[in-house]
C-alpha cells in the first residue's frame, strides 16, 4: 500500500527528532530495508524509524545485519491498511529474528485503547512491557517517549529528556524568533528608558 500524507508526516517527525537529539555518535534510519538472513533477501523488514548506538557512516541504502549488526530500537507506526493482528503477528516474529532490543507499536489512528505498545527482548524473546498512558521511558536510549501533539497532530510520537519535551524543528524555530523578538523589545524599552532619563537630566540642568 501506498504511503499515506499521515503516516509520511509522522514518520519524518519521528526521524527528524530523534536524528537530531541522538546527534552523529548515533546511526538513526527510516524506512528502508534491513535484512537480516544472509542466505534468504526476503527476510526483511523497513522500520518507520531504528536506532543503532554507532556513529554514523555514509549513506544507508539499504542494511545488512552481518555487516552492521542490528538496530537496537525499532518504531513501526501502523495505519489503517497494516493494523490487522495477523500482519503485527508477522511483523513481531520478523523483528523477533532481527534482534532488536526495543520494538515500539506506534498507532496514532487506533480508535480506543493505548495508542504506544512496547516490547522489550527478554531471553532472545520480544515482551511486551505494561505502560501507563502514552508515555514510556525507553530502556535503551537516554530518552523517554510520549504521544502528544506536534505539528498539527493531536497525536504523534515525541521524545522527551527528564520530562521535558524536545522540540521539533519548527518549534525550535518560533522559540528562537520569539526569544529574538523579546530581545529586541527589550532592548527599545531600555533605550526609550535611557532617553527619558537623559531628557530628564537636561530638564534639571
Amino acid at each position: 500500500m501506498p504511503e499515506t500524507q499521515l503516516h509520511l508526516e509522522l514518520r519524518t517527525l519521528l526521524y527528524q527528532l530523534l536524528s537530531d537529539y541522538l546527534g552523529l555518535e548515533v546511526t538513526v534510519g527510516s524506512s528502508q530495508f534491513v535484512y537480516f538472513d544472509a542466505e534468504d533477501p526476503k527476510q526483511c523488514v523497513a522500520p518507520d524509524a531504528y536506532v543503532r548506538q554507532d556513529p554514523r557512516g555514509d549513506p544507508i541504502r539499504s542494511w545488512k545485519t552481518w555487516e552492521r549488526g542490528a538496530p537496537e530500537v525499532a518504531v513501526e507506526i501502523i495505519s489503517e491498511s497494516d493494523a490487522a493482528a495477523w500482519m503485527w503477528a508477522d511483523k513481531l516474529a520478523r523483528y523477533r529474528k532481527l534482534g532488536v532490543l526495543e520494538l515500539l507499536r506506534f498507532e496514532p489512528e487506533a480508535p480506543s485503547g493505548p495508542k504506544l505498545r512496547i516490547w522489550d527482548r527478554v531471553q532472545g524473546s520480544l515482551v511486551e512491557r505494561e505502560i501507563s498512558g502514552d508515555v514510556a521511558p525507553s530502556l535503551v536510549l537516554p530518552l523517554e517517549w510520549r504521544v502528544g501533539y506536534a505539528e498539527g497532530h493531536l497525536h504523534a510520537l515525541r521524545i522527551a529528556d527528564a520530562g521535558i519535551l524536545i522540540p521539533t524543528r519548527s518549534e525550535a524555530r518560533k522559540a528562537e524568533a520569539e526569544a529574538r523578538k523579546a530581545e529586541a523589545e527589550a532592548r527599545k524599552a531600555a533605550e526609550a528608558r535611557i532617553q527619558e532619563l537623559e531628557a530628564e537630566l537636561r530638564r534639571r540642568s
